[in-house]
């Protein structure tokens, strides 16, 4: 008997804490991918490190895509389905020399080649086919979008 009430406690606290982990709130405070800027920071396994400038895409309510590699502006258009596949056609860029161009171009493969996204919080991933490709963090735009509501609730 004391064994069944102890064992039965232990599970009314991991269903408790599972109820309460941060994790399950990321979707709360996930970037939507229209019109957010996203900043590359880890592409084919690797981490990089680029200045906030470089290496951003942005996807627009517009079905165009557009950003900035290493030197080179880039625009494509792409399509998206409620169950987050991704389609982005074939990318356009200006053609400057660049010292980091071979990382621009497997940045252009990866958007080019990517079949699936998924956003966690602040974090969109390209997937080709399941496989991790290429991760982008949110560009923090200097607005907390929560407190700014927050407030705005509090005016009415």
């Amino acid at each position: 008997m004391k064994r069944t009430i102890a064992i039965s406690l232990c599970a009314l606290i991991a269903v408790a804490v599972a109820g309460c982990c941060p994790c399950r709130f990321s979707a709360r405070y996930a970037k939507p991918l229209e019109g957010t800027v996203w900043h590359l920071q880890q592409l084919r396994g690797n981490d990089v490190s680029f200045a906030d400038s470089l290496f951003n895409v942005t996807f627009g309510s517009d079905g165009r895509l557009s950003g900035i590699g290493a030197c080179n502006r880039f625009t494509a258009e792409w399509s998206a389905t409620e169950k987050r596949a991704l389609d982005v056609g074939t990318i356009a860029s200006t053609r400057m020399f660049c010292p980091d161009a071979d990382s621009e171009q497997t940045m252009f493969a990866e958007l080019d080649g990517a079949t699936h996204y998924e956003i966690d919080a602040d974090m969109l991933l390209l997937l080709n086919n399941g496989e991790i490709r290429a991760i982008f963090k949110a560009q923090d735009n200097g607005d907390d979008s929560g407190a700014t509501k927050k407030s705005r609730r509090r005016r009415k």
